[in-house]
């Protein structure tokens, strides 16, 4: 599945959310979505958390 496919289906998922839920359904839709995308970075090994922390400490990486 193409990402324009994907982005598609999200984009049509949080619209059905926005009209059934109002704005607080559709705002938790979006966080929830970004959790899941985070879990999912991780566990596919794309998303270093160590990196992350050390980003969010105001420590630089060479690399």
């Amino acid at each position: 599945m193409s990402n324009t496919t994907v982005g598609i289906f999200v984009g049509a998922i949080l619209a059905v959310v926005a009209l059934w839920f109002g704005f607080w359904g559709f705002l938790l839709a979006v966080v929830l979505m970004a959790i899941g995308a985070l879990v999912g970075r991780i566990l596919e090994g794309k998303l270093d958390l160590g990196a992350v922390a050390d980003a969010l400490r105001g420590k630089r990486s060479s690399s």
